[in-house]
């Protein structure tokens, strides 16, 4: 069979499938990590490529399935779900890489100043670190905390403060998640297009005179 034909196109469709497979993984993954970062959690926008990576693992069962028993109906909505996941992941993954430190050093000020002094204490404990961020604008704040700090960093400095370990490895999140995903959401235009070739195809292995 030439590429091109039935097989080719069933073979295709499974692999790029495959691929969504592990990429929903990866997406999963990588913001779960950012996410473990005590306040990073507070990032919507990381919650969103969470979500967006389940929905891309569930569809991409959805359209192995549909692919290997050339289900007409699977691959119908396979396609048009493939098609909003891909205008989200767009979406989100240009919301990643359009963040810029000062949003972020926003979002955390923000959530710091949400949390209990237990909740604090227990982030400065696990990142070990000493308050948010040390600046005119959180300065009393800063003291506050660094005062009744439990890290261990603060027996024996320099301890770093909480924001700088947390916008380091939030912009690692981000940067990630954005360019993965952004790289990703265009092969999603592929798999419709792919898709919709594959389901328009005769099985030759089917019934000749059988309605398509």
């Amino acid at each position: 069979m030439v590429c091109g034909g039935f097989t080719c196109s069933k073979n295709a469709l499974c692999s790029l499938n495959v691929v969504y497979m592990l990429v929903g993984l990866l997406l999963i993954g990588v913001a779960a990590w950012g996410k473990g970062f005590g306040i990073v959690s507070s990032i919507h926008i990381i919650g969103g490529v969470i979500a967006v990576g389940v929905f891309l693992l569930l569809i991409s069962f959805v359209g192995l399935i549909g692919a290997v028993n050339h289900h007409q109906v699977m691959l119908f909505f396979y396609m048009v779900i493939l098609f909003l996941v891909f205008l989200i992941q767009f979406g989100v993954s240009c919301s990643c890489l359009a963040m810029n430190q000062d949003q972020q050093v926003q979002l955390l000020n923000a959530t710091w100043g949400t949390l209990s002094n237990n909740t604090r204490q227990s982030v400065e404990k696990q990142l070990n670190c000493c308050g948010m961020l040390n600046n005119t604008q959180s300065a009393a704040v800063f003291q506050a905390d660094y005062s009744s700090c439990p890290a261990t960093c603060k027996q024996s400095p320099p301890c770093f403060t909480c924001g700088e370990k947390m916008l380091h490895h939030s912009k690692e999140a981000l940067q990630i998640l954005g360019g993965v995903g952004l790289f990703f959401s265009f092969t999603e235009i592929l798999g419709v297009w792919l898709a919709m070739r594959y389901r328009n195809q005769k099985d030759p292995r089917a019934n000749p005179s059988a309605f398509l």
